[in-house]
Formats: C-alpha cells, structure tokens, sequence
C-alpha cells in the first residue's frame, strides 16, 4: 500500500472512530497496519494539520482542515443546486409539483419546488414558505427521521402550533410518526386541505442523519393505490442518488435562509 493510500486510509478509520480519538494501537488495527506504520503515516498527517493529539493525550483525532476542506470542496453545490435535476426530472416524468423541504429549528421550510401542471394547494405556499414540523407530508418524513431525542424536543414545543392549524392531536401525529418510519415515506393526509395529496421521502446525508425530504403534491385522485407505489419508488431512488452527493458541512443544511438569498440575487 502506497504511503498516500495509507494516510486516507487512517483518515477515514479516524472518521468513523470515537469522538474522543483513537489510540495508536486501536488505529494500526483497524487500518491493517503495523504500529510504527501507523505512526509514520500519522506524524504526516499531524505536520499537514490533518490530524491532532486529542487534549494532549496518546490518542488521535481528525484536526480542523480536514474539516475546512470538506466545507470547501462542497461550496460549488448546495444542496438546492445538487437537488434542483432532481425535481425537474420528477416533475417533468410524474407531471406533479415536486417540492424539497429543509429543517430549520422546529419548522420545515420549502427550498425549492418545480411546479407541475395541475392546480394545488400547499402548506409551505411559495419557496421560502415554512410550516411546523409534523404539518405536511415533507415535514413529517424529516420529523420522523431525527433521533430520538430531538424528535420528542420537537414534538413538545410543536403540539400546540399543529393544534392551531387543526391536526387531531398527538396520538395521530405520533402514529403517523411510526408509519412513516415503517413505510420510508409519508402519505399522511388529515383532510387539512381537502381535495390535495401527498407523499414524502426522507433524504439522508452520507452519515444517516436526515437533511430534507423530497415530496410530491398533487391531487386526491392523481395519488391512489395503483400510483403511489410507482411515485414513492421515484422518490426514493432520487433521494438516495442525492444523498451520496450531500456535502454536510452545506450552510443551507443549518440556514436555508442564506441559499434562498443566493437564490434570489443570481
């Protein structure tokens, strides 16, 4: 293995180590190599800013330019840039308004959307437009899809925001919650806009953690049993090719805000 090959190597080991870092030993084992390898290979790295001593103790972690150089390398294509092919193919083949939803605190908000021919009503409205998470087939997939922990911090402070807008109540979010886990998708449609449909799937980033979610709106009868599984198969091969591709230290995954300005000045 060439000197290169072994440093990436360990880099990606260090990636998918504790974030505490990693001891010499525990390195060299699970990159394949011999400890004086391994510490070779390492002290390059720390020269290069690479990788650093964790709190000055015998264990290594992954220093701040790695971390400026993924930031870097994935500036060229946000997440709205990355995902607009894919809602123009969708819109184009299913002939539906095709939207991308993006969390940001504890509300959804629409990225971006391609229109398709057939009038519809949205929760979210135009880009730019947010509703609470649990309201809307997009805003559940990702709602469904955090940790536990975050979901119910969501859940508490959004109940009474989702009681005003008319959702049942919390049983019904929580099994719509348990749903869209089991199925990879969320159809859930409470009447709040009577005569529309939908369904959503998540979109993961490299590390599994849910960053948006792609979703069709359309008509009742434009979504029934024969369709949706077609639909939802579209879905998901779309999010799952723009998963691979999305850079997690992308700004709009933190403030969508900014990518809608960008937006809007080109």
């Amino acid at each position: 293995m060439s000197s290169v090959r072994r440093a990436l190597n360990l880099l990606r080991v260090l990636g998918d180590g504790p974030r505490g870092g990693m001891r010499l030993k525990d390195l060299a084992e699970r990159a394949n190599c011999g400890q004086s390898t391994a510490h070779r290979a390492l002290q390059d790295l720390v020269a290069e800013g690479f990788v650093e001593r964790v709190d000055d103790t015998s264990r290594y972690g992954l220093a701040l330019d790695v971390f400026v150089l993924a930031a870097n390398a994935g500036r060229a294509a946000g997440l709205r840039d990355l995902a607009r092919p894919c809602l123009l193919r969708l819109s184009s083949t299913l002939s539906d308004t095709i939207f991308l939803l993006v969390r940001h605190g504890y509300d959804a908000v629409c990225l971006d959307r391609v229109e398709g021919p057939f009038p519809i009503r949205t929760f979210t409205g135009e880009i730019g437009g947010k509703v609470p998470l649990g309201i809307g087939q997009g805003s559940l997939a990702i709602l469904a899809h955090l940790g536990e922990a975050e979901r119910e911090a969501v859940i508490a402070f959004n109940m009474p925001r989702l009681l005003d807008r008319g959702f049942v109540d919390e049983a019904a979010l929580r099994v719509a919650l348990d749903a869209t886990v089991k199925r990879g998708r969320a159809d859930l449609n409470m009447g709040l806009i009577p005569g529309m449909a939908g369904v959503a799937v998540p979109v993961f980033d490299a590390g599994g953690r849910v960053v948006a979610a792609l979703s069709v709106g359309t008509l009742r009868e434009r979504l029934g049993d024969e369709r949706l599984p077609i639909v939802v198969d579209m879905l998901k091969a779309e999010a799952k090719a723009l998963s691979g591709r999305i850079n997690p230290f992308d700004d709009t995954l933190n403030q969508p805000s900014r990518s809608l300005s960008n937006a809007a000045a080109r």
